[in-house]
């Protein structure tokens, strides 16, 4: 098993590379002075490398904990594809790629949920309802943002529906089931990463409403500043998000 993984693992790479778009007009088009472009061309590459750090750290860690760094490897790697696609209109046309970063939250949000219920299945305390209850809150939360946003619904009411979403999503990782679960089962490693996971949720998303409240409900923020701001939160909230597991499962891996 650990010679047919480490082939695939040194094929994954480069394959995976395929799927990205080119860069080499993105590349010829970027301005030294383009601040938003090279923020995106930086977290591109930095999703990447952590996408492979990631797939690399697998075999470093318990079998429970395995599907939980995959899992972080398939947020940054889906992130990276979607940064690449979004650096490239950026440079081309100037313009803020709003569907592209919904399409990258529609697929990575839920699974960045789905890392809670990972880290308490490994420490033998979760259940179906905590799976489920974060899912159900993470497409509360994005879809009625995208349908304000896009102009299909009012600004105000989407807004409103997504952090009703977005406050059931915290209230279980605090308060509900999978808090409480955390609190009474995990080890000292298990519950300092989830401690700072969920404040990841707290703090690092919280510069997602007061993005869409500056930028599309009171027109005060500009787009410049807005994608600059949405790159870098990215950064935490996926990028040492998934570090926070990594950190959980080497810790608990080392002790067997």
């Amino acid at each position: 098993m650990t010679v047919m993984f480490k082939k695939w693992r040194a094929a994954i790479v480069p394959s995976l590379l395929l799927l990205l778009p080119g860069t080499a007009n993105a590349a010829a088009n970027l301005q030294s002075n383009d601040f938003v472009g090279i923020s995106f061309w930086l977290i591109s590459m930095a999703l990447a490398a952590a996408t492979v750090f990631f797939l690399w750290e697998t075999q470093c860690v318990s079998g429970k904990w395995k599907t939980s760094l995959t899992v972080s490897a398939l947020v940054t790697f889906i992130a990276a594809v979607h940064y690449f696609y979004m650096r490239d209109v950026w440079v081309a046309t100037g313009e803020t790629p709003t569907v592209y970063r919904y399409i990258d939250w529609l697929l990575t949000v839920p699974l960045l949920m789905i890392e809670f219920y990972l880290i308490l299945r490994a420490i033998g305390a979760a259940t179906a309802g905590i799976f489920w209850r974060l899912l159900i809150g993470t497409f509360v939360m994005l879809i009625p943002g995208y349908l304000g946003e896009a102009g299909y619904i009012d600004l105000t009411v989407g807004f409103v529906i997504g952090m009703l979403g977005w406050f059931y999503i915290l209230y279980e990782v605090f308060f509900g089931e999978a808090g409480k679960a955390a609190a009474a089962k995990a080890s000292e490693a298990v519950k300092f990463a989830y401690t700072a996971m969920r404040w990841i949720v707290t703090v690092g998303w919280a510069i997602y409403p007061l993005g869409y409240v500056l930028g599309y409900m009171t027109g005060t923020a500009d787009q410049n500043s807005l994608n600059i701001i949405y790159n870098l939160a990215d950064v935490v909230n996926k990028i040492a998000f998934g570090l926070l597991i990594w950190y959980a499962a080497t810790s608990e891996s080392s002790q067997k």
